[in-house]
């Protein structure tokens, strides 16, 4: 410990003491003092030697900034209370390298609030600003001298000696500190009114401010609740006026903003202002995914950046939880994959594997070395409509037929739906059992199987619909929509009108997730 204590490593000075066992010892902070106002020269070694003539010291430590500077304080642990009290009563108030250190018990975090707020109460130092800069600290004096005794007065001064305006104004007692404070204080001197209040220090007042400025902000965001939008996909050619001009039919506008890059560029989003809620929400009823300048608009209530990132996040994770859950029941069913043959079912891709087919979907040289029939070489096709027994025709993604080979050797019957197929295409048929005879209800099916054969069905008429043309974006949609029951998928299936609203729902969220993530790339 003597030789390597306070060594250099990696450019910071290691400590070495003795390890402490009992937490009562460590924590009780006795002998332990508080030395501040240090030298910048001042290091770790000069202190140790500085207080080690008191008693044996454990532990020596100066404050230093991220750059290694000092801070003008430090921290000196002896082994007994005794050594410690001993520096105190020696070295407070003595001049180490021209400066007038102060030597203290070191005090914990909730011993010196509770100090500062008794300080607080009956303080007695007072600050003043707004002085005349022809003041000194004599005429300071003079003009504090009616209110009581002073124990201490200084004015700042630049590096000329020229008054930088303000001071400070040390009392005797309390009471004659607090007339001042209320007498003075906004008084009117040589044209110029004065301040004076309690003096505090950095920390006391950064945090005041800061306290402040958050109560304002959130005062300011309490007003703009509800009435404030997020504009985005804006067209290159819309500025603040155009913007206000499209939102103005809905109410009154306090203020519109696009928001622009460094060279003046719009980034293609904004902000609009109304005066009301109710303005705001017909806005966003009115103006949102309409068409202006060629592109569709998405207008919803505004939020802060912090807000936003914490319910994107959310929805991450809970779209993972779910993905996790489906991967768990239905073997992994994460997103529909476009085929990669005329012909071949959609396979399903689960997540985190991408590129396995997975869900019974044939590998091309699978159905070459087995002998499956490919399209086009023959095999009778399958009708398009059966009647059902109503009397109305059924669609070939709701017909059930039947896997050919079950795990047991034997060809029991299992349901399956197709999916619908262009007219000229060839869809091989199954060999087993009499499909009409044997038909079983859907019910009978495991939900896995279930969901499989409505999610194909649904890839395939999403992909129809023509807006969601790539594999990725109809894969994407058919998953959210594949969260419902499966009745309700059975219902999508067959009415037209609320597959469409279903649809538009899925895809906006889609779009809205993409331009998230292009965002925050």
């Amino acid at each position: 410990m003597e030789e390597l204590n306070y060594t250099e490593i990696k450019d910071k000075p290691c400590r070495i003491m003795w390890s402490q066992r009992d937490p009562s010892l460590r924590r009780n902070g006795a002998g332990n003092i508080y030395i501040k106002n240090l030298h910048p020269a001042i290091d770790n070694k000069t202190l140790h030697d500085t207080f080690s003539a008191f008693g044996k010291i454990l532990s020596c430590k100066i404050a230093t900034d991220e750059h290694g500077n000092s801070k003008g304080f430090g921290f000196v642990h002896y082994e007994s209370a005794e050594s410690a009290q001993n520096a105190i009563s020696n070295v407070n108030g003595m001049l180490l390298n021209d400066l007038e250190v102060f030597v203290g018990p070191h005090l914990g975090k909730k011993e010196r609030q509770s100090k500062m707020k008794e300080l607080i109460e009956n303080f007695t130092n007072v600050y003043v600003k707004n002085i005349s800069s022809e003041w000194g600290e004599e005429d300071l004096k003079k003009f504090f001298d009616g209110y009581g005794n002073l124990t201490s007065v200084f004015v700042s001064k630049d590096e000329t000696g020229k008054s930088r305006g303000f001071g400070f104004v040390n009392f005797e007692n309390h009471n004659d500190a607090a007339r001042a404070v209320e007498e003075l204080n906004d008084k009117e001197i040589d044209g110029q009114k004065l301040y004076v209040g309690r003096a505090q220090k950095k920390r006391e007042r950064m945090e005041e401010l800061k306290h402040q400025y958050e109560s304002n902000r959130q005062e300011k965001l309490s007003k703009l609740q509800g009435t404030n939008l997020f504009i985005k996909n804006l067209d290159d050619s819309i500025d603040d006026e155009k913007l206000a001009e499209e939102f103005k039919p809905y109410g009154t506008i306090a203020s519109s903003k696009v928001m622009l890059d460094e060279h003046g560029k719009s980034k293609g989003f904004g902000f609009v202002c109304y005066s009301t809620p109710d303005e705001a929400t017909k806005a966003i009823n009115e103006m949102h995914q309409r068409m202006v300048a060629g592109k569709p608009l998405y207008v919803a209530l505004a939020q802060r950046k912090d807000v936003r990132r914490n319910q994107l996040s959310q929805q991450i994770q809970a779209r993972n939880q779910l993905r996790m859950q489906q991967a768990a029941v239905q073997g992994g069913m994460g997103q529909f994959v476009a085929p990669m043959f005329y012909g071949q079912n959609p396979a399903f891709l689960p997540p985190g594997a991408r590129g396995a087919p997975f869900g019974g979907a044939p590998n091309p040289q699978m159905m070459m070395q087995q002998g499956m029939p490919r399209p086009g070489q023959g095999v009778p096709v399958a009708p398009q409509f059966r009647v059902g027994p109503n009397g109305q025709p059924v669609p070939l993604y709701m017909q059930p037929v039947f896997n050919e080979y079950p795990q047991n050797g034997g060809r029991i019957p299992q349901q399956r739906y197709y999916q619908q197929r262009p007219n000229n295409q060839q869809q091989p048929r199954k060999q087993g059992g009499k499909p009409d005879e044997q038909q079983q209800p859907p019910a009978q099916q495991s939900p896995e199987e279930q969901k499989r054969s409505l999610g194909e069905a649904l890839y395939i008429k999403i992909s129809n619909t023509g807006k969601a043309s790539d594999p990725e974006a109809a894969g994407k949609i058919t998953g959210m929509m594949l969260n419902m029951e499966n009745e309700q998928i059975v219902a999508l299936l067959n009415d037209e009108t609320l597959f469409q609203s279903q649809f538009e729902e899925a895809l906006a969220a889609y779009e809205d997730y993409k331009q998230q993530a292009q965002g925050e790339n």
